[in-house]
């Protein structure tokens, strides 16, 4: 069965963030998701590899509630607050991408043409995922964080590095959308 998850609306999701968000600040923790996957991989003995993720984990065990936080979110969503719905996209979007292959624009909540698990399969779709593994997780460790925690985080304490990286996100992000894609596709 498939899953659609509709957003929610603004007047929930806003002011949820801003209640993480002043609790965040409040005790002194910031929010991303790379540091929760830099506090899993030093758990799980990155530190023997990499300076990088040697330091004392158990300082920030914290970060690991927010990934518990996402996988019991993600089910609670995906069994509880999902419906048959399609998701809503202008029709010019829908058009566009059924030219570059995919089929059922809008559907589904990530393609199938570039997430199921026969094109993970295909030495394409493994390729595609390796290559932008390695650019998200060079894109990550270069701007000192993710588009999560410099977007919410780093942009609502006023921080300069974060504005210059999140515009930076909207240009990569733009530039695949309009350029990268369609030749991937």
């Amino acid at each position: 069965m498939n899953y659609i998850l509709n957003p929610w609306p603004w007047y929930i999701s806003g002011p949820l963030i801003a209640l993480v968000m002043s609790l965040l600040l409040y005790f002194g923790k910031t929010f991303g998701m790379s540091s929760n996957l830099k506090t899993m991989c030093t758990v799980l003995g990155a530190g023997k590899f990499s300076n990088f993720f040697k330091f004392s984990w158990k300082d920030q065990l914290w970060n690991l509630t927010v990934v518990a936080g996402a996988i019991i979110g993600g089910f609670i969503a995906t069994h509880y607050l999902s419906n048959d719905s399609i998701t809503d996209l202008n029709p010019s979007t829908i058009t566009e991408l059924q030219q570059m292959g995919f089929e059922n624009a809008g559907t589904h909540l990530v393609p199938t043409e570039i997430y199921d698990l026969e094109v993970i399969k295909s030495p394409k779709g493994l390729l595609l995922l390796v290559i932008g593994g390695l650019l998200v997780g060079f894109g990550t460790r270069y701007a000192n964080g993710c588009t999560s925690g410099h977007a919410i985080t780093g942009l609502s304490s006023l921080q300069k590095p974060s504005l210059i990286a999140v515009i930076g996100f909207f240009i990569g992000g733009l530039l695949m959308a309009n350029f990268i894609l369609p030749l991937i596709f």
